[in-house]
């Protein structure tokens, strides 16, 4: 395994992470075993960079990553996002960036977890109506409490980042970044880099299209959102596996999985760069950490740019009410 620093923090966590959103129903259904497996599986591989959050399954992941942890807490960087809150009539998510809710939700996770300290905390969507000086005060002073021992933005603009650093140091960023979907996570990269402050890339195969698996919409199991996702509908898609299947052809040519070249692609971004690919599978997981063998050169990056350029996938990364609450 191979590891990078998380922006001017002491943590050292493996160059890919594991997303583990999916362990929680969000694409299709998921076995608690199976998940645990493959928590545990992740760790003897050397993968240290766990990621959670609190509304993944509306607490069950953390749970579950409480309990898949005991005994093997000093193996594992542990992150986890708060932020996210369902409305009353259970039918939408809110963002409830106040003060007062952020040490709640702290003491809410650590329970869940099992745990006397996490290690990387984001706030996990920006909420609009509370100044981003209000909330991540808060959260520094998780920090002085020990509760916490660094922090991170999910889906934060340049503007917003820089406020937050101004606070308290952020030690990472978080945000959608793909061969797929790239402009905004590039937008905010330049920030990142002259503040010292690394970027970890959720999303990274795609939600699945950059691994050549889905070649049609019936590839996406029932009771899976992605059907809700405008990159995964009617045209969109078809536009979208035609730039995949350019992905795949190099992939071939190399004698590497799509996923892996993707996966590669993004980790010649730059040593600041970690993507966290989510999977419940084994034989995924041992495939996305393949990626960390493949290097790729200038005429290699050249080919893939070529092929899938920035802005070139059809359908926005979210529907549209969602992707009012990214980038902000």
């Amino acid at each position: 395994m191979q590891y990078r620093t998380l922006g001017s923090s002491a943590l050292n966590v493996s160059s890919i992470g594991l997303g583990c959103m999916s362990m929680s129903g969000t694409y299709g259904k998921s076995d608690d075993a199976e998940s645990i497996a493959v928590i545990h599986h992740a760790l003897n591989l050397g993968l240290n960079l766990v990621d959670s959050s609190d509304m993944y399954g509306w607490g069950h992941n953390e749970e579950l990553l409480g309990r898949a942890l005991k005994g093997r807490r000093n193996q594992v960087v542990l992150t986890t996002k708060f932020g996210q809150v369902r409305s009353p009539d259970g039918t939408r998510n809110l963002v409830d960036g106040r003060p007062e809710y952020v040490p709640r939700a702290c003491e809410a996770s650590l329970k869940r977890l099992g745990a006397d300290v996490i290690d990387l905390y984001y706030q996990h969507r920006v909420d609009p109506k509370v100044p981003i000086e209000d909330t991540v005060g808060a959260m520094a002073r998780l920090v002085d409490q020990g509760k916490v021992r660094y922090l991170g933005l999910s889906e934060a603009a340049p503007a917003t980042v820089r406020r937050a650093h101004a606070v308290h140091p952020l030690s990472v960023v978080q945000s959608e970044y793909s061969l797929l979907y790239r402009e905004q996570a590039e937008e905010t990269l330049p920030a990142c880099r002259e503040l010292g402050i690394s970027y970890v890339a959720y999303a990274p195969l795609g939600r699945g299209f950059l691994t050549g698996r889905i070649q049609s919409t019936s590839d996406i199991p029932e009771g899976d959102r992605r059907h809700q996702h405008p990159r995964f509908q009617d045209q969109n898609f078809e536009h979208n596996l035609k730039l995949v299947r350019r992905i795949e052809q190099i992939a071939d040519e190399k004698g590497v999985k799509p996923s892996q070249l993707a996966l590669a692609w993004l980790l010649a971004q730059g040593a600041d760069i970690i993507p966290i690919p989510g999977t419940k599978r084994k034989a995924y997981l041992e495939e996305n950490a393949g990626a960390l063998e493949i290097r790729l050169d200038a005429s290699d990056l050249g080919r893939i740019e070529e092929a899938m350029p920035p802005g070139s996938a059809a359908g926005s990364r979210y529907p549209d009410a969602q992707m009012k609450g990214v980038h902000l």
